[in-house]
């Protein structure tokens, strides 16, 4: 990179130095001797090359003078103005030497640009250092981005997972409803048909003469848990009977065994269904 910058400024002073130094003896050489001439562009090509030394020196010393950099720049437009002063003096090629004119700004331009990339540049084991924690910088990007993706996919495949079992289990509870409402309606009809009342008398006839079966369909909902009753004293068959009896004629007419049932479990008795319903047997 040094060169790249150094060899560019040094060829364009060169060229600067040799056109000022041929025009001076060119300009010059009419009005006075071309020794004398020589001597003036040569006066000139050195206080620049001198004063662009000095600054060099400076330079790699770590220092900067304004002076100094003030007379090279003095130097150059000197040169420049040589140039010009030719081109505007000369019958022919006018425009050629306005071409060139510029030159020794150009130069002194370079040998800034120059000191400018001296002052900034880095040693290889910099340079190195810092290419290193560029790529671990890089791959840690890499390796978060790649994490990023991995646990989105994983996300995305249980959600997936999560809402195709929400979906069965939403179609199995569908399909239980519907069995359960057919279910219901097929009972809802038996309840309500005459032909069920019929039966259900001629059945009940011979156990509860005079009592009208009624058939309640069982609850269907959230049911609350009843609180066991403490296990009393067993009762005596006449004990029992004697419940039963004044149990089924507390109202009129007299209660269904399914009512006696419940006001006798209600009151807090305790006996086995069996007994029970032998009870309401030699009673009824």
């Amino acid at each position: 990179m040094n060169a790249k910058t150094v060899l560019p400024a040094v060829a364009m002073t060169a060229v600067s130095m040799v056109l000022t130094l041929a025009v001076v003896v060119m300009w010059l050489g009419t009005a006075m001797p071309w020794p004398v001439a020589l001597v003036v562009g040569l006066g000139i090509d050195g206080g620049w090359l001198a004063t662009l030394a000095y600054e060099r020196r400076l330079a790699a010393q770590g220092d900067h003078s304004r002076a100094v950099t003030g007379v090279g720049w003095c130097f150059g437009l000197i040169a420049a103005g040589v140039l010009v002063a030719h081109a505007l003096t000369a019958e022919k090629s006018a425009g050629a030497w306005l071409a060139v004119a510029w030159l020794p700004i150009a130069a002194k331009a370079l040998w800034l640009v120059h000191g400018l990339w001296e002052r900034t540049a880095l040693t290889p084991a910099a340079l190195g250092a810092i290419r290193g924690i560029q790529q671990e910088a890089r791959d840690e990007a890499a390796v978060a981005r790649a994490r990023l993706r991995a646990e989105a996919a994983t996300e995305e495949t249980r959600l997936t997972a999560v809402t195709e079992a929400g979906a069965r289990v939403a179609r199995v509870q569908a399909k239980t409803a519907q069995s359960l409402s057919r279910a219901w309606s097929t009972l809802e009809t038996a309840r309500d048909g005459e032909d069920t009342g019929r039966a259900l008398t001629s059945v009940t006839n011979r156990v509860t003469p005079g009592v009208t079966p009624r058939w309640e369909l069982p609850v269907w909902g959230p049911t609350e848990p009843v609180p066991a009753l403490d296990a009393g004293p067993a009762l005596t068959d006449e004990a029992l009977d004697a419940l039963v009896d004044e149990i089924r004629h507390s109202e009129v007419p007299a209660l269904s065994y399914r009512e006696m049932a419940t006001r006798f479990r209600a009151a807090g008795h305790s006996a086995s269904e069996v007994r029970l319903r032998a009870a309401w047997k030699r009673v009824a």
